[in-house]
Parts: structure tokens; sequence; C-alpha cells
């Protein structure tokens, strides 16, 4: 117990909601403090307060409040399974700004939770509306799902110390309300689980697979036309002992209001949202026209998997869905790396299947062949090098002989046939004489005929002498 004497200067700031501590220097999470009393010697503290009722007994503080009366701003409550690396001091960012920080924390009432008091700096505490989500943002967060790698850290402080962030989600209703200082809200363990939908209705149902379901976790997405309509909740296998088969059992939960949130009907209108009854109804429907729930790559890197309900034109019809009891079981269609491997598995067995062995010695018997031909087609041509070619040029000598005395001959006939004074030459010019002479006396028929055509039928007149 310690008894103080106070200033009367200072007697207005002993007041109900009056803080006092004892100053030491201390090493938190949001920095160093009372570093001046190493010279000084400690001493106690007081933060005054805004009541004007007076108070003269008061309980010390272990430690400095974290935050100052006078400061602007206000205080929320966040109920989180467990603390984490959170503690006092942990900052708290909004679009990776620091803007406030914890102050406190202790254990709920029922001793389920633990009650985190953060608080906002303003004017930043006016973010906070019904719709905000808080979550922690302690270290990095390192997640690997369908999607592929994803990586997530606020600051390299947050890495240290811990810290907490907030954000209103992208699925926030537009009609989101500011709330009261004092207000609690749920601190989720990520990013990823603070800005999912958190949907009021939730249907269970059950799918059986043959095949492998490694690669398939809890939490991959389930959707229809490529649009998230659920997640995957449990991933197990049971014992069927009707068949003494062992089959893979993945449990998954679909979400009813997405169905009528991504429909439209023909007109281009929002399809209207349906009952417990026109749900069943619709996935019926949907099944017996060949909707089927299937396994598919969703990161071929990673090899994770996800839950795939498409549409199979030549399916048979599925039995009717039993509605008495939950989870209800889907209808499932083998996937294509099932049947993929199938055919790559058929391939081999028909590989393996060749003589290969026989093939081989085939090959190379008939390699030796070719070996042995090009060994004769060689000898064949340094014969014809050796003995052959000489011969033929012998041959072009005699050719180019008889060229030359045959060219040296009709040098002769030419001057014997067309020589100036040779017979020829005088009987082709008698020759071409009579041929001028009859062609002039053509002419000249044709001229008398012209002047004279009745001389083809009376015949040529007479000329009477003179």
């Amino acid at each position: 117990m310690v008894t103080a004497k106070i200033d009367k200067s200072a007697e207005g700031l002993i007041v109900e909601d009056a803080a006092f501590w004892i100053e030491l220097p201390r090493v938190t999470m949001s920095g160093v403090s009372g570093i001046s009393t190493l010279l000084s010697g400690n001493h106690i503290g007081l933060g005054a307060g805004k009541s004007r009722r007076p108070r003269h007994e008061f309980v010390a503080l272990d430690m400095p409040p974290a935050v100052s009366i006078d400061k602007p701003g206000r205080q929320f409550v966040l109920r989180a399974d467990t603390l984490g690396s959170i503690g006092i001091g942990s900052p708290l960012y909004y679009r990776q700004l620091n803007v406030g920080q914890v102050i406190g924390y202790d254990l709920s009432k029922d001793g389920r939770s633990v009650e985190i008091r953060v608080f906002v700096n303003a004017p930043y505490d006016r973010q906070i509306t019904t719709q905000t989500r808080f979550w922690q943002a302690s270290g990095i967060d390192v997640s690997l799902g369908s999607n592929g790698l994803s990586v997530q850290m606020q600051s390299l402080l947050s890495i240290l110390i811990g810290g907490i962030a907030f954000e209103q989600p992208l699925t926030a209703d537009a009609d989101a309300q500011p709330v009261k200082e004092g207000a609690a809200f749920t601190l989720y363990s990520n990013r990823t689980a603070a800005e999912s939908r958190h949907e009021e209705i939730i249907t269970p149902y059950v799918l059986y697979f043959k095949e492998s379901v490694r690669g398939l976790s809890v939490g991959a997405p389930v959707t229809l036309a490529g649009l998230p309509i659920g997640e995957v909740t449990d991933v197990s296998f049971e014992y069927d002992s009707a068949k003494e088969d062992v089959r893979s059992r993945v449990d998954i939960v679909m979400y009813p209001s997405r169905f009528t949130e991504y429909m439209k009907t023909s007109s281009g209108s929002e399809h209207a949202p349906l009952d417990e009854q026109g749900r069943r109804a619709f996935i019926q429907r949907m099944m017996n026209r060949g909707f089927r729930a299937q396994l598919r790559i969703g990161n071929l890197v990673m090899g994770q998997l996800y839950i795939a309900i498409d549409r199979f034109p030549n399916t048979p019809k599925a039995q009717k869905i039993d509605w008495r009891k939950p989870p209800y079981e889907l209808p499932v269609m083998s996937s294509s790396l099932e049947d993929l491997e199938s055919r790559v598995s058929g391939i081999i067995a028909r590989i393996d299947k060749i003589p290969l062995d026989a093939i081989g010695a085939d090959v190379r018997k008939t390699l030796e062949t070719l070996h042995q031909t090009l060994k004769d087609a060689d000898r064949v041509m340094n014969h014809i090098d050796r003995e052959t070619v000489p011969e033929i040029n012998a041959t072009l000598q005699d050719l180019r002989k008889a060229t030359a005395t045959a060219d040296r001959a009709l040098a002769g006939a030419d001057q014997t046939l067309v020589g100036k004074d040779s017979p020829t030459q005088q009987e082709l010019r008698a020759a071409l004489q009579e041929v001028s002479r009859a062609a002039r006396a053509i002419t000249e028929l044709v001229d008398y005929l012209e002047r004279n055509p009745n001389a083809l039928i009376r015949g040529k007149a007479q000329e009477v002498p003179q």
C-alpha cells in the first residue's frame, strides 16, 4: 500500500477514471519507455481521467495504459479462439496503415474464447462498421490450395511482434451501419477466413469416389460452371461391407443462396429465391439432366484438386436423392485424370507386348546387310575408276576424231552442191526462171478473167483479123 500526497493544483486530476502505476524501464511490443528512471529513479505515474467525481483510493496498474485517456479514438472488443502471438502493444492495421494497437486481453467469462481489447485511432475508427472483419496478421500467412500458392503479410513489424488487420470484405453489403464504442467482433485466423462469405443456409452432401483423392484438401472449392457454390469440409474413406471394398468419402457443403445469385432467367432477370423443397427439386433436376460431381485438377504444378459439378450428356439417369437424412449423397463421375491414367496404362501394356528383342535382332541383320551392300558398291566404284574410266576416255577421243572427219565431209559437200559454178547451182537457176514465167502466165490469166468473166462459159473470143 502506498500513501501519496497530492498538490492542491493537481486535485482535479484525482477522479474516478484516473490511473496510477509505477514507472519503470520497460521494453514492450510498442516500444521502450521509462528510460528516464535509470537516472531519476522509479516513481509513480498518473493518468488523468475525464470524470468530475473525485476519488481517493485506487488499485495501481501493473504497467502504464497503452493509450492515454485523452487520445482521440475508440475501443472495441475482438473474440478469438486463441491469443496466438498477439500481445499488449501489437499494432492494428487498416490497408497496411498502422491505425491503432492492442491495449489488453482476458479470458471470456465462459472460458471458451479470448477477448482482446483494441484501440483504433481517430479518424480511422469511422471505418469500423457492422460489416468490418478482423483477422490475425501475425507473421506470414502461407496457404496452398487449388488456386496455387498464396503468401500474405502486413509488415515486417507484424512478423516480429504480431498484429491485427481489419477491412471491409468484398462481399460486404452496401447498407453497412456504423457501430458504437465497445462493439464486439470475431477475430479470424487469417484474411481468407475473414473475407469468405458466411452463409446463413448451408446444405451438407457426401460424395463417394472409387479413385484416389490425393491432393483434395479441406476448404477446396466446389464449383458449378466455374463459379464457387460450396467447399470441401472433410476427406476420408469408408469400408463398404457389401462390396468388401474401400471407397473415398468427401463431405462437402453447398450454399443454396449462391444458386439464385448466379442464375438468371431467360428474360435476363434474377431468379427468385427457392425454399427448401424448391432447392431439393432443383438439385434433383440437375442430376436427372446429367450433372455429376467430378474431381478435377485445380493446380497442375502442385497437384491440388477441387470438386466440379458439370453436365455429362450421355450419363445414365441418376437415382433419386435420399433426402431423409443429411448428408445427402450425390452421384459422381470418374475424373478425366483417371481416364487418362487408364489409357496410358493400356498403351504401356500394348508396348510391353511388342517383341522389341526380335525387332532389334532384325534391325541388326538389316544393318549388317546394308553394310555389306555399301562395301560391294565401294568395290564397284573402285573398279570403274581403275578400268572403265580409261576406256571411256579412249572412246571419247575416237568420237572426237570421227566428228572432225564428218565436219570436213559436210564442208566439201556444201561446196560441191551450192558452189558458184557447180551444176547444181546452174540447174537451180534455170528452175527458178521457169517458175517465174509460170507465175506471170497465171497473173495474166487472172487479169483476163476479171475483164471477161463469160470467157469461162464461151471460151476466149477469136481475134478478128484486120
